[in-house]
């Protein structure tokens, strides 16, 4: 059968289905589902990396993660698309760590601070590495929708949007986030200082 065959044949499955397929290493259906929502991947990447090489190939990197754990896809716990779209996000969020290191590393390399600022410098990055550490130890829902609200910029009505989940349940995880974030750094009162736009 050839690939355009089979390519008009897939438009009919659903998303779950083609994922289905993947699975099972058929490759044309990874090609199928990169046309249904590489678009979308891409402005969302877009939009958190505001870069568009860097989104190009932080979609790629999604994708190509879609592809390896296509057997691991549970249907009863989220649709397709949605799951497609959280690795998307995942990637994009890994991007932005990495070129806010690689940013910090190259500043720290041409300027000698002045030593009166060296303390407050250093206090900053300790404070850094303190939330990073700090957001690790949240749920993974948790910890992806405040990434992508405060590296990202998304609002919450945006991330309801993006990810197709009710804004309440942004909302619960970003709250359940905060307050979890404020006992893990043991600082009260935290959470007000990150208020998101909505």
């Amino acid at each position: 059968m050839r690939t355009s065959e089979v390519t008009r044949e897939l438009a009919h499955l659903s998303d779950e289905a083609v994922v289905a397929l993947m699975a099972r290493s058929h490759d044309v259906a990874l090609a199928e589902l990169y046309d249904r929502f590489g678009r979308v991947a891409y402005g969302l990447a877009r939009r958190i990396l505001r870069d568009d090489a860097l989104a190009q190939d932080a979609v790629q990197e999604a994708f190509l993660a879609v592809w390896r754990s296509a057997d691991r896809f549970v249907e009863e716990r989220a649709k397709a698309s949605t799951w497609i779209l959280t690795l998307v996000h995942r990637r994009a969020v890994d991007a932005v760590r990495r070129e806010q290191r690689r940013r910090a590393d190259s500043l720290d390399r041409a300027a000698e601070p002045a030593v009166e600022g060296a303390e407050e410098d250093a206090f900053l990055h300790l404070q850094r590495e303190r939330v990073q550490a700090a957001l690790r130890h949240l749920p993974d829902a948790q910890r992806e929708a405040l990434e992508l609200a405060y590296y990202g910029g998304f609002t919450q009505s945006e991330l309801a949007e993006r990810l197709g989940q009710p804004l309440g349940t942004i909302k619960s995880r970003m709250f359940g986030g905060l307050s979890r974030m404020r006992e893990l750094l043991g600082e009260p009162g935290t959470e007000t200082s990150w208020t998101p736009t909505t």
